[in-house]
């Protein structure tokens, strides 16, 4: 089955992760993804670490499946280049430093009069229209102004979460945006553009402690490896030296987990522990009833007793735990990519669409696309020879 965005067109000025991840995703769907990228060194993140076969990391993990064509945009017949590729895409996504787009002419202002039919999508770090809207916005940077950095961690310790959140989440909002006006374009709208920022994107995501702080007047505290919001929640050791995770949603499961799980059916029936505001205001007590039973049990029988229970158990998993998963790989969750550096693992996207695989292309070297593209534009041999030669292409 051919992927459902097949014969979609996506050009990338993109860099880091945001815009990577958005592009990355709509390839994944069946998008031609054609990555723009300076002759002198590429996304910078090409070069954050060498260890994949002298590849960076992040770059192996969100650019897999995308031409690279390298073309020095500040240069006139770099620019004019881009704007040939631009005539016959679908979406131009872009994630450069605020004003870059404006100062190259390709500003969605600008598009919507010399690409009336490209929907253009920028992330950036703040939006427009405010006093931070200037300044550079990285994952942590954001992280830590949107208030995210204060609900992880434990009280005075706060901590970055440790995906790049606001990276991530920012550019799959970006791509559900191209595809809300994609399917837009083949109601008969027109095209149109999106500005997704990482500051309103955490925003949105710390919409559950930011509505319970203007509500309540109070700020949660940061509980490490448990949640302010539900009780009992959170880690335990047990007897073999394992983290167990245990988690109740609602008042049928704590009484569970009392009854069938710690064996104390006359915790199950005490008033203080009724509710589950009630259970947060005692948690402290709860979890030393917890962690004291799970002290005296293997996690193996934690978690079958658990799962008899009914109730919402995992192991802690450092990244090697993870690498060699059994339920990735009795799933069949890896693939084998190329990369300039050699074959590597990487995994599948999460949709899971029936009768379509996901492509799972190769990660670019720097301009290795840069001919093919630049012939399928309909340049000479001798014209991309001498924009070789001016150094307006690599």
């Amino acid at each position: 089955m051919d992927g459902p965005l097949r014969g979609v067109t996506v050009v990338a000025l993109e860099q880091a992760v945001s815009a990577p991840m958005c592009t990355r995703t709509l390839g994944d769907f069946g998008a031609r993804v054609i990555k723009v990228e300076n002759p002198a060194g590429g996304d910078f993140a090409r070069h954050y670490d060498d260890v994949v076969g002298g590849l960076a990391a992040h770059f192996v993990w969100v650019n897999r499946g995308k031409e690279s064509v390298a073309l020095d945009l500040k240069s006139r017949a770099g620019l004019a280049v881009l704007r040939r590729l631009l005539h016959r895409a679908d979406v131009l996504v872009s994630n450069l430093t605020p004003g870059t787009t404006a100062k190259l002419g390709l500003s969605p202002a600008d598009l919507r009069v010399s690409h009336p039919d490209l929907i253009a999508v920028e992330i950036d770090g703040y939006g427009p229209g405010g006093p931070l809207s200037h300044k550079r916005a990285y994952d942590l940077l954001v992280q830590a102004e949107s208030g995210a950095c204060a609900v992880t961690g434990h009280p005075g310790a706060p901590a970055k979460p440790g995906p790049p959140v606001a990276d991530v989440c920012g550019g799959l909002y970006a791509a559900l945006s191209v595809l809300a006006l994609l399917h837009g374009k083949r109601r008969g709208r027109p095209a149109a553009s999106v500005a997704v920022s990482l500051f309103d994107t955490m925003a949105e995501l710390m919409g559950y402690p930011l509505t319970y702080t203007r509500h309540s007047g109070v700020e949660q505290q940061p509980l490490g490896m448990g949640s302010p919001a539900v009780a009992p929640y959170g880690a335990h050791r047990t007897a073999d030296g394992h983290t167990v995770v245990l988690g109740t949603t609602n008042d049928r499961e704590w009484r569970r987990l009392a009854r069938e799980l710690l064996g104390r059916p006359e915790l199950a029936q005490d008033p203080r522990y009724a509710t589950n505001a009630d259970r947060v205001e005692h948690r402290a007590v709860l979890d030393a009833e917890i962690g004291a039973w799970c002290a005296r049990h293997d996690l193996a029988d934690v978690q079958e007793r658990a799962d008899a229970a009914g109730i919402g158990n995992s192991r802690f998993n450092t990244q090697r735990d993870v690498l060699a998963h059994p339920h990735l790989a009795a799933r069949d969750r890896w693939r084998e990519i190329g990369t300039p550096g050699g074959p590597v693992p990487a995994l599948l996207p999460p949709p899971v669409i029936t009768g379509f695989e996901p492509p799972m292309g190769a990660v670019p070297a720097l301009g290795e696309h840069t001919g093919a593209v630049l012939a399928e534009l309909g340049l000479r041999d001798e014209e991309i020879a001498a924009l070789r030669e001016q150094g307006a292409v690599r």
